[in-house]
């Protein structure tokens, strides 16, 4: 096997302890879906605090919540009706508080949802912008008049279908709204806006979270104008994903205007003003398919998101050239002082095991917790859960009810956490929100935490790898081109560490020449000592860690 050039090095700018979000592993939780200790069949915040000590034994580093803020529940919780405060279905702001306080006793950094893009339209101050023409507060939504045949002011469309405008019958006005009708868009060029918002920011660092996980960044930037986004006549992609009708335009005029570069820089020197103490740190979701776009969500002088959430490998196809021509394109647009990142799955992706398959997915997280970056974990993909089959009765993503097909329900299902009626999750006489998949009672924590092979098992092994390993928490990553087919196969290596990845894309049985060192491969097995020829398993990917470890990566 030979070597080319590796890809930027770690090592360019140091990494220190302050630097959680670097050198940590990030562990997203659904609340709805996490820990329902009341027995209404939602998950909420005391059940989160419940099982943190799991999440701790798990080895991640870092919990981020989606939404848990008072909200009619429209998308369930994307539509906010108080920055402020927490849903009763999901708790009090005292609990809040406790599942700060046992987070950190625990060494576990928080994360929390923010999502400045939109409220719900039953928040009060939609309620006052609704009013009249000539309230306080018109300003901090986007309004506009019909067109000369009363059609909306332009065609730009909603994620989930259908026209981006709703007429409102009280001011003859349409607004804006890039989702739901019962989300409408904020104006984050109006100043009094934006000080609420950063108002909210403040309320949760003065509480303790240790940063923010920013929701569909790159649509608070709108032309001010309003000009009719261009045909797009390839449907090109937008996004990570197609997305139906959304992909008829190029979205030049409804998201990424420049001026969303300076709300970002505005919102990162709060986030540094709090971090004198506690070092504080904010992502971004940013699913665009134009690389570059995606990179300056990073700001020209450091001065943006920590990181863009990195979604390349969501919907990659399960294959080597694939995975490493993913992996160098967004290398490529990397500077020295950009930190990368990895995500496989999210509350918006369908299960890893069900799009790659059960082996693939046991790869595919050995793939995500070697890569160089920050890697992010959805709840359940470390037990390797599967999509659930929702009847079309039992459908709640919005999006799915209005695109039959788009719907997200199949991989928020609750968690598994063991045989019984409710697995874990719920009480035997509650009524999960989402149905339980059908194979809880036989996939679940209990059962595979007393099973060393296991994906869990495998899971915990490779987060304690990865802790251990200077070469895979800062190291640079080397494709070696020289491999058998069907194959990917990449050297992390540091100064002093190193160690080389194998990952088995096929049925068939390769024979690899691997260095002397311990091995941990994705079947189960660990601490085996390999050094020369092996053959491979099928779908079968390894972690060597060197025993003379060398700067040399070919």
């Amino acid at each position: 096997m030979t070597s080319e050039q590796p890809t930027r090095d770690s090592s360019d700018e140091a990494v220190t302890a302050d630097d959680w979000w670097k050198t940590g592993v990030v562990y997203q939780v659904y609340p709805r879906s996490f820990q329902d200790l009341n027995g209404d069949g939602i998950g909420d915040l005391p059940g989160i605090t419940e099982r943190l000590t799991y999440l701790a034994w798990l080895g991640v580093d870092v919990v981020w919540l989606s939404p848990f803020y008072p909200s009619p529940m429209k998308d369930f919780g994307y539509d906010v009706t108080d920055y402020c405060e927490v849903d009763p279905m999901f708790g009090t702001l005292d609990e809040f508080d406790a599942l700060i306080t046992e987070a950190h006793r625990l060494d576990l950094k928080v994360m929390v949802d923010f999502v400045p893009n939109h409220t719900s339209d039953l928040h009060p101050w939609f309620a006052e912008s609704r009013a009249d023409r000539t309230n306080d507060k018109r300003d901090w939504y986007i309004w506009s008049d019909a067109k000369a045949d009363g059609a909306p002011p332009n065609n730009w469309l909603s994620v989930f279908g259908g026209p981006a405008w709703t007429l409102d019958d009280t001011t003859g006005q349409y607004y804006l709204h890039s989702f739901l009708p019962e989300q409408p868009d904020t104006n984050w060029f109006a100043p009094n806006l934006r000080k609420q918002m950063f108002g909210a920011l403040g309320f949760w660092l003065e509480r303790g979270v240790d940063g923010f996980r920013v929701d569909a960044a790159p649509f608070m930037g709108k032309d001010p104008e309003l000009r009719d986004n261009p045909l797009n006549p390839d449907h090109t992609q937008v996004f990570q994903k197609p997305m139906a009708d959304f992909d008829q335009f190029r979205h030049v005029y409804d998201i990424q205007h420049p001026v969303i570069h300076e709300y970002n820089r505005e919102m990162r020197a709060l986030l540094d003003s709090y971090s004198v103490t506690q070092p504080r740190a904010m992502i971004a979701e940013v699913t665009l398919n134009d690389r570059v776009a995606w990179a300056s969500y990073y700001g020209i002088n450091r001065d943006g998101y920590h990181m863009p959430l990195n979604f390349n490998l969501v919907s990659v196809h399960w294959s080597p050239e694939s995975v490493r021509a993913k992996v160098e394109e967004m290398e490529a647009c990397l500077t020295a002082t950009h930190w990368p990142n990895y995500l496989m799955s999210s509350h918006d992706e369908l299960r890893i095991a069900s799009r790659f398959g059960v082996a693939q997915a046991r790869a595919s997280m050995l793939l995500l917790l070697t890569l160089r970056g920050t890697p992010t974990l959805y709840y359940g993909d470390e037990i390797g859960m599967l999509n659930a089959t929702i009847a079309p009765d039992q459908v709640r993503d919005p999006w799915g009810v209005r695109m039959p097909g788009y719907g997200r329900d199949p991989g928020r299902t609750p968690m598994q956490w063991d045989a019984s009626v409710g697995a874990g999750f719920t009480r035997a006489d509650a009524t999960p929100w989402l149905p339980l998949h059908a194979d809880h009672a036989v996939h679940n924590v209990e059962m595979q935490s007393d099973d060393e092979c296991s994906m869990l098992s495998l899971t915990r092994r490779l987060l304690a790898v990865r802790r251990s390993s200077e070469a895979l928490v800062r190291g640079a990553i080397t494709f070696l081109d020289d491999v058998p087919h069907g194959c990917l196969v990449y050297v992390r290596h540091t100064d002093e560490s190193r160690c080389v990845v194998v990952i088995n894309f096929t049925a068939d049985c390769p024979e690899v020449i691997l260095p002397g060192g311990a091995v941990v491969s994705s079947t189960g097995e660990t601490h085996l000592t390999v050094s020369g020829p092996f053959n491979m398993r099928a779908y079968e990917a390894l972690v060597v860690l060197e025993a003379d470890a060398g700067t040399d990566p070919s």
